[in-house]
Order: C-alpha cells, then structure tokens, then sequence
C-alpha cells in the first residue's frame, strides 16, 4: 500500500518504516518538553544544573542571570545572617571568595533597585513572596553598606503585611544560601501541591 505522506523526493528510495520511527523518536527527542523531563527527576524534583533556565524572567538581563546562576553555583561560600527587626529586617551576606562577593553586592544592588523602580523581573523560580515588595515598595525603605563583614541591608516598614514579606523573603534567601537550588526546589514543589 503506497501513502503519499511517506513518498520520498524524486531520485531518492522511499524510507523504510523503521527509518521513519527513528526519524520521529529523534525529532521527539528534540522537543523542549522533553529536554525538561530529561533534567527532572521522575518526581519532578530534580534540575538542570548547567543551563540553569529557571533563572530567566520576563525582564532579566544576561548579566542578572549569570549572577543568579554563580551564586547558586557557588552557595556553599556564601555566609548570611539574618536579623528580624520589629519593622523590618538586617541582613549580612558574606564571601570570602572576592569575585563572588562583587557577584552578590551586584544582585543585592540590583534587585533593591528594580524593587524601587518597580521592575518586577518575574523570574521563574521567583518567589510569591516578592508579589508584595514590589507592589507596596513605596512603603519599604533600604540602607545598604558594604563593610568588611560584607553587604548589610536594613529594610523596614511601617506595613506589617510588608514586614512579614521582608521577614519570610530573608528566611527564603537564607535557605538558598544553606542548601542552593535545593531549597527553591522544594518550595516550588510545594507550592504545586506535590
């Protein structure tokens, strides 16, 4: 039985069947939704650690997501304290590594200002949390020093919805620093209902 669909181009054999199946599973084997269950775990919770594509957003420079990607990388040389302050937070986030540090004072920075600017980067693996720091940043007000023990970041608020955010948006960014994507993993796991 002939089928036009499978003919083959003029001077060349008509495909095999099997060469057809290959051809297809190759093509499959291609597509995006696959290449992202290849990097998961059966469960769901694994990642892609060398591409890193949860670190892109609707509003990220390359610049922000290699930061991203070298912090996540790297979080074992991360130290960070956290103060919870009645109105706010004090954070201290330290590398010995230099230009690891120049990498987390250029995110810190960074992100303090799109939050001022309004300029939500809507990452994917962003946190729900940040929804209220950007939506009532009028109500947020930063200092930040870099000394010798690192960068310090003083965020308080009038607004205690604003200042639960800030608290629970430290606690989150300091279990990125303890366990890396780990963390984030399971946070989005959860949040997923799995």
């Amino acid at each position: 039985m002939s089928h036009p669909e499978f003919a083959a181009p003029r001077g060349l054999p008509k495909p095999s069947v099997l060469a057809l199946v290959v051809i297809a599973a190759g093509l499959f084997l291609q597509t995006p939704a696959l290449a992202q269950m290849q990097n998961h775990g059966a469960d769901g919770t694994g990642h892609d650690m060398v591409n890193m594509p949860g670190l892109r957003g609707m509003d990220t420079s390359r610049q922000e997501t290699v930061e991203m990607a070298t912090m996540f990388r790297s979080f074992p040389a991360i130290t960070r304290e956290v103060e919870n302050l009645p109105d706010g937070i004090r954070t201290v986030t330290y590398s010995a590594d230099e230009e690891l540090m120049n990498v987390i004072v250029s995110h810190v920075v960074g992100m303090i200002d799109r939050v001022d600017e309004g300029r939500d980067p809507k990452v994917v693996i962003q946190s729900p949390t940040l929804d209220i720091l950007f939506e009532r940043r009028a109500a947020i007000t930063t200092d930040i020093d870099i000394t010798d023990a690192g960068i310090v970041v003083i965020q308080t608020s009038d607004d205690p919805e604003v200042v639960a955010a800030l608290q629970t948006h430290a606690a989150e960014v300091s279990d990125m620093v303890a366990r890396g994507m780990q963390s984030v993993h399971e946070r989005m796991m959860g949040q997923a209902g799995h």
